[in-house]
């Protein structure tokens, strides 16, 4: 069941493999979307599949030479907002082919670019939108962004996706229904706006967000008028299109607004982990689900901040969802969480809470790792230790590759591997080691096997939905909620630890430092 959309340099399909369709409109899918480039060379990406979030364009952690390694990045998503303390944005200074690629350093026959305003996992309180601008959070303080600004900045840019702007509120709920249907209402127009053909053709890959907040009615209501036909001002904006479901690509769904509607709460810590615990999936779903009956089946739909795989296996199952931002992984190795577990359910074994459930990863912060000199997870084998049926990990962290150039300082540097050959994996007592001494190459390695694991997560997600039925896949991601732990512990003693040595080596030490002076 094909779909595609096309502009004068960038095509994107996306066909639901036919196994996958059924008669459920909400059901676990596989699929392929594929994006060609100036005619020639696709970018496959399977899904249910990943997307990797970026700071000012950047993976957090990673060099260039270290996002060449890693092979997990396929698709990286950009929020623009961190761009706007300059006016005009650096970003669309840049001229010639794919300007944001080369800008950011992305290769454009290797990754799929997207771009957003603001930030989705962003939860802090900003300014109300008006009717001719969305406030969105810079370096330099809250800036107001028109719509003729952000469909200039998506030309200048020319990213491989683009969402045009949303009428999203981040200010206490609940929210009126007077301020339910001006969202819609603004969403709308501006959907409309951004949708306008150049030369006779439309130029944008357009992800919309599906508004409404935590009102099924409200979500109901948005979805359906992009179903309707255009007419008047509205049709003759948009020519050819007959209404604006017609100019989208697919469909995205932020869940840190969503929640953040439902608890009535602005979290400023809006880490995916850490946000409002009251907050379940199954509230979620239904809300999701309202926004998706009324609208095609076969547009990719793209959930942002998920908090954990148990919420991504339940998306999928009663949703359907295809892609899912990486924010959770990501956010674990910045805490120093070493991910560590597997779809379907493995022996491999992690370390077991009172409840009996195995921990997602470890907590490399933990005295217990200091002198545990094994691999970074139990469910995955680096190439050069590669042993019986364990899985392979092949990124930076599990199957280091030596480097092809380097600087021999002695007659020992000679007895270096080759460039190009895979060393042995890092262990966990070397990264306990260079988290408690803040070396930097301890979150990029991190980064690195965080998303690997996840990445082979999801293949292992895909490979079920394909040779398993539905039941057999339900009882499969029942055995993952029965075998690990959903309430994330590992996390919340993972981020109290690493506070803990940001103070005793950040700013808690030049206060202990200062103190110790005045006292002498």
């Amino acid at each position: 069941m094909p779909m595609s959309t096309s502009r004068q340099s960038c095509s994107l399909s996306f066909t639901i493999a036919q196994a996958s369709i059924s008669k459920s409109l909400f059901s676990p899918r596989v699929g392929t979307l594929s994006l060609t480039r100036n005619g020639d060379g696709n970018i496959d990406i399977d899904t249910p599949g990943v997307i990797v979030n970026t700071s000012r364009g950047v993976v957090p952690h990673l060099s260039r030479e270290q996002y060449k390694q890693c092979s997990s990045v396929r698709w990286v998503h950009v929020p623009f907002e961190t761009f706007l303390e300059h006016k005009p944005p650096v970003p669309t200074l840049q001229t010639g082919q794919d300007p944001l690629h080369r800008f950011l350093g992305y290769p454009s026959d290797k990754c799929v670019v997207s771009m957003s305003l603001r930030d989705p996992h962003d939860g802090r309180e900003v300014p109300s939108n008006g009717n001719a601008f969305v406030s969105a959070n810079t370096i330099r303080g809250v800036r107001k962004v028109s719509p003729d600004e952000w469909r200039s900045y998506a030309l200048a840019c020319k990213p491989d996706i683009v969402v045009p702007l949303s009428d999203t509120p981040f200010n206490p709920s609940p929210y009126s229904q007077k301020r339910l249907t001006k969202s819609i209402e603004r969403s709308f127009t501006w959907l409309t706006h951004f949708l306008q053909p150049i030369e006779g053709s439309h130029p944008f890959n357009v992800f919309v967000h599906l508004a409404g907040g935590a009102s099924i009615a409200a979500r109901t209501a948005f979805s359906e008028s992009l179903l309707e036909t255009l007419h008047g001002k509205d049709a003759d904006m948009v020519k050819p299109l007959k209404s604006l479901d017609e100019g989208v690509t697919g469909y995205q769904l932020d869940l840190v607004p969503l929640r953040l509607a439902l608890s009535g709460v602005i979290n400023i810590d809006t880490s995916p982990v850490t946000t409002d615990p009251g907050i379940k999936t199954s509230d979620i779903v239904p809300l999701l689900r309202s926004s998706l009956f009324p609208l095609p089946t076969h547009k990719i739909r793209l959930v942002n901040s998920s908090k954990s795989p148990h919420e991504m296996l339940t998306l999928i199952q009663q949703i359907g969802v295809d892609l899912f931002d990486a924010q959770w992984a990501q956010r674990a190795a910045d805490i120093g969480i070493a991910l560590d577990f597997s779809f379907p359910v493995g022996n491999w074994g992690t370390r077991r809470r009172s409840n009996g459930k195995q921990d997602l990863g470890h907590n490399l912060f933990d005295p217990s790792y200091a002198e545990d000199f094994a691999p970074l997870a139990n469910c995955f084998i680096g190439e050069a230790t590669r042993n019986g049926d364990v899985p392979v990990c092949m990124c930076g962290a599990c199957s280091p590759l030596s480097p092809h150039t380097r600087i021999s300082h002695s007659s020992l540097d000679e007895s270096a591997p080759n460039g190009g050959e895979v060393g042995q994996p890092f262990t966990r007592a070397y990264l306990h080691h260079l988290l408690h001494t803040h070396e930097m190459s301890a979150h990029s390695l991190l980064v690195l096997h965080n998303l690997a694991v996840l990445d082979a997560f999801f293949a292992g997600v895909r490979n079920a939905i394909r040779s398993l039925g539905n039941e057999t896949f339900d009882l499969e991601i029942s055995r993952f909620f029965q075998e690990y732990d959903e309430e994330l512990l590992v996390f919340s003693e993972s981020e109290a630890m690493w506070g803990e040595v940001e103070m005793a080596r950040g700013k808690g030490r030049l206060t202990r430092e200062k103190a110790k002076q005045t006292t002498v």
